[in-house]
Protein backbone atom coordinates (compact mmCIF):
# COMPACT_ATOMS: atom_id res chain seq x y z
CA UNK A 1 0.00 0.00 0.00
CA UNK A 2 2.92 2.70 0.70
CA UNK A 3 3.43 2.27 -3.00
CA UNK A 4 0.24 3.05 -4.10
CA UNK A 5 0.15 6.39 -1.74
CA UNK A 6 3.30 7.36 -2.84
CA UNK A 7 2.39 6.84 -6.74
CA UNK A 8 -0.65 9.47 -5.89
CA UNK A 9 1.98 11.68 -3.61
CA UNK A 10 4.25 11.61 -7.27
CA UNK A 11 1.28 12.74 -9.58
CA UNK A 12 -0.44 14.88 -7.15
CA UNK A 13 3.27 16.80 -6.75
CA UNK A 14 3.41 17.17 -10.67
CA UNK A 15 0.38 18.27 -11.09
CA UNK A 16 0.94 21.01 -8.60
CA UNK A 17 4.18 21.63 -10.40
CA UNK A 18 2.61 21.74 -13.69
CA UNK A 19 -0.32 24.22 -12.53
CA UNK A 20 2.41 26.14 -10.86
CA UNK A 21 3.94 26.69 -14.61
CA UNK A 22 0.04 27.33 -15.79
CA UNK A 23 -0.49 29.81 -13.11
CA UNK A 24 2.39 32.66 -14.46
CA UNK A 25 -0.19 32.79 -17.20
CA UNK A 26 -3.32 32.57 -15.43
CA UNK A 27 -3.32 33.67 -11.58
CA UNK A 28 -6.65 31.13 -11.40
CA UNK A 29 -4.40 28.09 -11.61
CA UNK A 30 -2.81 28.96 -8.13
CA UNK A 31 -5.90 27.02 -6.49
CA UNK A 32 -4.59 24.09 -8.13
CA UNK A 33 -1.31 24.08 -6.72
CA UNK A 34 -2.16 24.41 -3.43
CA UNK A 35 -4.50 21.40 -3.92
CA UNK A 36 -1.55 19.61 -5.85
CA UNK A 37 1.15 20.21 -3.05
CA UNK A 38 -1.36 19.33 -0.51
CA UNK A 39 -2.35 15.76 -1.39
CA UNK A 40 1.27 15.40 -2.74
CA UNK A 41 2.50 15.84 1.00
CA UNK A 42 -0.62 14.38 2.48
CA UNK A 43 0.20 11.09 0.67
CA UNK A 44 4.09 11.31 0.97
CA UNK A 45 2.88 11.45 5.05
CA UNK A 46 0.56 8.29 4.68
CA UNK A 47 3.54 6.55 2.67
CA UNK A 48 5.97 7.08 5.47
CA UNK A 49 2.81 5.59 7.75
CA UNK A 50 3.05 2.79 5.93
CA UNK A 51 6.89 1.81 6.85
CA UNK A 52 8.80 2.80 3.40
CA UNK A 53 11.79 4.62 4.84
CA UNK A 54 12.08 8.17 4.50
CA UNK A 55 15.33 8.23 2.32
CA UNK A 56 13.96 5.92 -0.06
CA UNK A 57 10.60 7.59 -0.25
CA UNK A 58 11.51 10.91 -0.21
CA UNK A 59 14.43 9.73 -3.12
CA UNK A 60 11.72 7.99 -5.81
CA UNK A 61 9.29 11.32 -5.24
CA UNK A 62 11.82 13.53 -5.94
CA UNK A 63 13.35 11.81 -8.73
CA UNK A 64 10.11 11.06 -10.27
CA UNK A 65 8.76 13.85 -9.99
CA UNK A 66 11.96 15.77 -11.55
CA UNK A 67 12.11 13.42 -14.40
CA UNK A 68 8.33 13.77 -15.41
CA UNK A 69 7.83 17.52 -14.87
CA UNK A 70 11.03 17.36 -17.37
CA UNK A 71 9.30 15.17 -19.69
CA UNK A 72 5.64 16.59 -19.22
CA UNK A 73 7.35 20.20 -19.76
CA UNK A 74 8.87 19.04 -22.99
CA UNK A 75 5.43 18.82 -24.65
CA UNK A 76 3.10 20.94 -22.96
CA UNK A 77 5.13 24.23 -22.83
CA UNK A 78 7.69 23.39 -25.47
CA UNK A 79 10.51 23.29 -23.11
CA UNK A 80 14.45 22.22 -24.00
CA UNK A 81 14.87 18.42 -23.15
CA UNK A 82 18.43 18.20 -24.50
CA UNK A 83 20.69 15.11 -24.30
CA UNK A 84 22.59 16.34 -21.50
CA UNK A 85 19.08 17.11 -19.70
CA UNK A 86 18.08 13.48 -20.47
CA UNK A 87 21.39 12.05 -18.86
CA UNK A 88 20.88 13.70 -15.95
CA UNK A 89 17.78 12.13 -15.74
CA UNK A 90 18.71 8.51 -16.32
CA UNK A 91 21.66 9.21 -13.79
CA UNK A 92 18.94 10.94 -10.56
CA UNK A 93 16.60 7.70 -10.88
CA UNK A 94 19.86 5.06 -11.47
CA UNK A 95 21.20 7.30 -8.06
CA UNK A 96 17.34 6.23 -6.31
CA UNK A 97 18.17 3.02 -7.21
CA UNK A 98 21.24 2.82 -6.04
CA UNK A 99 20.45 3.97 -2.83
CA UNK A 100 16.99 1.62 -2.83
CA UNK A 101 19.48 -1.32 -3.08
CA UNK A 102 21.51 0.21 -0.49
CA UNK A 103 18.93 0.10 2.10
CA UNK A 104 17.53 -3.62 1.25
CA UNK A 105 21.15 -4.99 3.12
Amino acid sequence: MAYVFLIGAIISEVAGTVSLRLAVDNKRWYGSVIVGYLIAFTMLSLTLAQGLPLGIAYGIWAAAGVALTAIISKFLFEEPLTWLMSLGIILIIGGVLLIELGAAH
